[in-house]
Parts: structure tokens; sequence; C-alpha cells
């Protein structure tokens, strides 16, 4: 039965493909959590910043306000952990409310 292979064979229909080293194009592994990550800026006040952390995430406000002033005096806060896909809703979202927000894999 004739079919498709993959690695550094032809297809059925002549087609070389190349070879797929699937070890190295691995960019994340799938273990490890990603982070949002929303950075400092000029912009918003830090009452507007609590307010969008309890809007989005729930969060009370002592923890709201733990995050804003990480953000305000380090520089950057997690916010939020989970899977990629979730993390890029979050990113998003947060966007939506005029915040500089990133998503990474968890180291």
């Amino acid at each position: 039965m004739a079919g498709t292979m993959i690695s550094g064979s032809a297809t059925e229909t002549g087609t070389a493909l190349p070879d797929l080293d699937l070890d190295a194009q691995a960019v994340s592994s799938p273990d490890r959590p990603w982070i949002t990550i929303v950075w400092n800026d000029p912009i918003n006040l830090m009452s507007y910043v609590t307010h969008v952390f309890m809007e989005v995430f729930g969060y009370p406000k002592s923890k709201a306000e733990r995050l804003m002033m990480d953000v305000h005096q380090k520089g950057r806060a997690v916010v939020s952990n989970g899977t990629r896909e979730r993390m890029e809703l979050d990113v998003n979202t947060l966007h939506g409310y005029g915040l500089w927000a990133t998503l990474q894999q968890d180291t």
C-alpha cells in the first residue's frame, strides 16, 4: 500500500520531503506551564491596574494590589499561569484594557 512517508522519502506523487528532526523543532516542553507577565508602563494609574486584575482574574483587592506593586516596583509581575492558549487569551484581554502584557513558558 503506497502512502506518504515523512523522513526524507517520496510521497505518492513523487515529491521529496525534507528530513524532519522533530526533537530539534520542538520549541517548548508541553510539561512546563505558560505564564502571563504584566509590565510596568508610564500610562496606567496604579488604581486602574489593581481594578483590571480584580476584574479580569477575580483576584481579591489585597492580591491585586500586591501584584500591582510588583509591576510598579519590580517592573513586572506574573499574573496568571496555565496552558499556552489560556495565557494567549489572558494577554489579549489585558491588551484590551490597555496594559502591556506578554506570555512565556515558565522556567
